[in-house]
C-alpha cells in the first residue's frame, strides 16, 4: 500500500502515522515502521539505506549483545535501529536536529529507545568524548567533510573493535605498495595508477556542494593505515570492514592542537 492511499481514509493511518511522517519530511532514509508505512518509498536510490545493510550486517556479529555502538551521521536512525535489534547499546550522532527528530520518533514506533540514545554531535566533537565503542559506523560521511582526515583520525580513537566505513569514491580497483620514502625527484610517480589519491570537489557533485571529496580505493586503505585502521574485508562497493591495527599514533600531540581538546573534555 502505498503513503497516497493513507490520505484517504485507509485503516493503515488509524493513528496518524502518515500524518506524521508528512510532518517529519524531507526523509532521506527509508524506515518500514511497524504499522506497515514506510518514510520514503520511492526514494531515487531504490530501498536506501536497506540494500547497503543487507552487505554490512553479513560482516558483522548477528549477536552484539554487551557490545556497545556509534552510529555516525545516523540520520533517521536505520542503522541505530538494526545495531540495537541484534543486542547492542547505541549512541547515534548527527548535525542536524531534522533528522535527529525522525528518529527520535521512530525508536518509539520500534520500541527501541532504551537502546538508542540519539545525539546533536558534529564528528569533530567526537575529540572531547572520552568514550570507545565496541563497533563504529561510519557511513556516507567522510566525503562530505572539509576536514576528512582529522575526522578519520577521531573516529580511529573510539573503535575498540570494528569500524565499518563507507565513503563515495574514484573509479579503479589499483593499489601499489608506497614506498618507504618517496625521493623529489621520484613525484612522476604520483600520477601512477594505483596511487593513493583524493579527487577535490571544488564545485557540486551530483547537485550537493558538500560531497567534497572521491578517494580512489587505494587512498582510502591509505587513510585507514595512517589513522591506525586496517581494512579486513569489503563487504560491498565502496564498504569497508576494519579493526585497530595497534600501536600508538605518532599523530596525537598535532590532533589535539587542531581540536583544542587539551583545554576541554566533555562527559
Amino acid at each position: 500500500m502505498t503513503l497516497q492511499s493513507t490520505w484517504k481514509g485507509s485503516r493503515l493511518d488509524e493513528d496518524g502515522t502518515a500524518r506524521r511522517i508528512a510532518e517529519l519530511a524531507p526523509w532521506f532514509q527509508n524506515l518500514r515502521l511497524p504499522s506497515g508505512h514506510e518514510t520514503a518509498p520511492d526514494h531515487p536510490l531504490g530501498d536506501y539505506p536497506g540494500f547497503k545493510w543487507r552487505d554490512v550486517g553479513k560482516a558483522i556479529p548477528l549477536d552484539l549483545a554487551g557490545w556497545r555502538a556509534l552510529d555516525i551521521g545516523c540520520n533517521a536512525g536505520f542503522y541505530s535501529f538494526e545495531l540495537a535489534r541484534r543486542g547492542a547499546e547505541v549512541v547515534g550522532i548527527d548535525a542536524d536536529e531534522h533528522y535527529l527528530r525522525q528518529a527520535r520518533w521512530a525508536a518509539g514506533l520500534f520500541d527501541l529507545e532504551e537502546r538508542i540514545e540519539f545525539r546533536r554531535v558534529q564528528v569533530y566533537e567526537l575529540a572531547r568524548l572520552q568514550d570507545r565503542f565496541d563497533l563504529v559506523l561510519f557511513m556516507g560521511v567522510l566525503y562530505h567533510l572539509r576536514y576528512p582526515l582529522l575526522a578519520l583520525d577521531l573516529v580511529a580513537e573510539k573503535v575498540k573493535r570494528l569500524l565499518v566505513l563507507q565513503t563515495l569514491t574514484m573509479p579503479g580497483e589499483e593499489a601499489i605498495e608506497p614506498p618507504e620514502d618517496l625521493g623529489i625527484d621520484e613525484r612522476k610517480r604520483l600520477t601512477e595508477p594505483g596511487w593513493p589519491k583524493m579527487a577535490f570537489v571544488e564545485r557540486s557533485l551530483a547537485g550537493d556542494p558538500t560531497n567534497w571529496w572521491a578517494p580512489n580505493h587505494a587512498c582510502v586503505e591509505g587513510l585507514l593505515r595512517s589513522s591506525g585502521l586496517e581494512a579486513i574485508a569489503r563487504p560491498a562497493h565502496e564498504i569497508y570492514l576494519c579493526r585497530p591495527a595497534g600501536g600508538t599514533s605518532s599523530h596525537r600531540r598535532e590532533l589535539d592542537s587542531a581540536t583544542g581538546r587539551s583545554r576541554e573534555t566533555l562527559a
